[in-house]
């Protein structure tokens, strides 16, 4: 009696562990176990830990509450300014409901998948190429709703939608490199000119000031001279007034006088007017003053006009010969006396007055010579 006892006791115990072993399951932190008994779906759904279900009866399915990281394959589509794209994207999205999950869609990642495919092909058809290539966080909240609507009724709730890479073709990235080049070139130009015009502003106002007070002028030269001196070089520049190489040029005595001073002894007496004339020689000294001063009249005022004027009527008052060289022979008339012009044709005239008197005694003087 008591062996049959103990033979059952231990059937039992093992049929206990059979059981025990057929029914037990275990369902992980991140899981969620929802059982279908005998098809039916049983309301409750089992936590993380060890659970039990009937053997044959009941059916478990675990389902994982962990952000699932899904690619969108690459989207060739028209953007609606008529610009051929490449567009890929990735969506991250989690399950919130296991039930819904298992019970209203077959596969919900291919669900998912398929239906981002879609919203992204439909959000490049509608944006232009510059929010695709600037204004990605506006398409990327689009796209997430578009998404996002359908998936809660699957019990998955999109958690974000970044699009990764937009391929161009070779031709528009090169019209875009030459706009961008263009675009920098423009404002580089813009800069230089915005520069030029401040330093002008600022010039304009420190020759204002140097006019007001000449010696700030000199002193700036000096300045300068320093500068040039400290770099250990072996020439000095100084600057020279343009107004005073202007009075020199227009001092120097004419081409035509120096080639009559120039011209042989046979020319006579009226040879050697011109000459003198050309060079100054026989010029009053208040004519040259005058002339002087009418030259420093003409250079507008300032530093560089004052210091100019000073030497001009210095050198006027000195009586510096070719002064008005230039200026008597370019606007006296021909036959006035006391110019070139009057000189040389008095001499002509002599030279043929001299030619006429004597053409009889010629023949003879050459004969008594011979």
């Amino acid at each position: 009696m008591i062996e049959e006892l103990v033979t059952a006791g231990a059937a039992t115990a093992s049929a206990g562990a059979l059981y025990v072993m057929a029914a037990a399951r275990v369902v992980k932190q991140y899981e969620r176990g929802v059982v279908f008994r005998l098809g039916r779906l049983l309301p409750e759904v089992r936590r993380p830990g060890l659970t039990l279900v009937v053997p044959i009866v009941d059916r478990l399915h675990k389902v994982s509450l962990q952000i699932i990281t899904l690619p969108i394959p690459a989207q060739e589509g028209i953007t609606r300014d008529n610009v051929t794209v490449r567009v890929d994207a990735v969506v991250y999205f989690k399950v919130v409901n296991p039930s819904d999950a298992l019970v209203r869609v077959e596969d919900y990642r291919f669900a998912v998948s398929q239906m981002a495919q879609t919203s992204l092909r439909s959000i490049i058809g509608k944006s232009e190429l510059d929010d695709l290539l600037s204004n990605r966080e506006k398409l990327n909240q689009g796209l997430e709703l578009m998404i996002d609507n359908p998936a809660v009724e699957w019990g998955v709730t999109i958690d974000r939608v970044e699009i990764k890479d937009v391929s161009l073709p070779e031709t528009m990235k090169r019209s875009m490199a030459r706009q961008a080049e263009a675009d920098r070139e423009r404002r580089a130009r813009v800069i230089n000119a915005d520069a030029e015009l401040q330093a002008s502003k600022k010039l304009a106002g420190a020759a204002q000031v140097m006019s007001e007070q000449p010696a700030a002028l000199q002193l700036r030269l000096l300045q300068t001279v320093v500068a040039v001196a400290a770099e250990k070089n072996s020439t000095l520049v100084l600057p020279f007034p343009v107004e005073l190489l202007r009075f020199l040029e227009r001092a120097a005595p004419l081409p035509g006088a120096q080639e009559a001073g120039a011209s042989p002894a046979s020319s006579g007496q009226g040879a050697t007017a011109a000459t003198a004339a050309g060079a100054g020689e026989a010029a009053d000294p208040e004519a040259l003053a005058a002339q002087a001063r009418e030259l420093a009249g003409e250079f507008p005022p300032g530093t560089s006009g004052d210091v100019v004027r000073q030497l001009l009527e210095g050198l006027g008052e000195k009586g510096v010969p070719g002064l008005v060289g230039e200026r008597a022979v370019s606007e006296a008339e021909p036959g006035t006396p006391g110019t070139l012009a009057g000189v040389e044709g008095e001499g002509e005239e002599r030279t043929d007055a001299d030619g006429a008197d004597g053409s009889g005694d010629a023949p003879g003087e050459g004969g008594t010579r011979g």
